[in-house]
């Protein structure tokens, strides 16, 4: 597999923590280079290796966050 170059830009928030350290988080991370987009997935401490996780645009985390906003809980 190749290397997967990534700069941490901004660490925004933790969502949970796992029983093994692992942290789910919400960060802006710029991936081989490219412009930072918003970065849903589990790390390990220190950020030393991470998860499978999903990536988003501004866009697309806004209309992420308004269908969250309109659910039911």
């Amino acid at each position: 597999m190749a290397n997967i170059k990534y700069d941490i830009i901004e660490e925004i928030g933790g969502l949970s923590d796992s029983p093994k350290g692992w942290t789910k988080e919400l960060n802006l991370i710029s991936w081989n280079d490219r412009a930072p987009k918003y970065d849903l997935r589990d790390w390990a401490p220190n950020h030393e290796k991470m998860g499978k996780g999903i990536t988003l645009s501004k866009e697309e985390l806004k209309t992420l966050r308004d269908i969250l906003n309109g659910m039911e809980l």
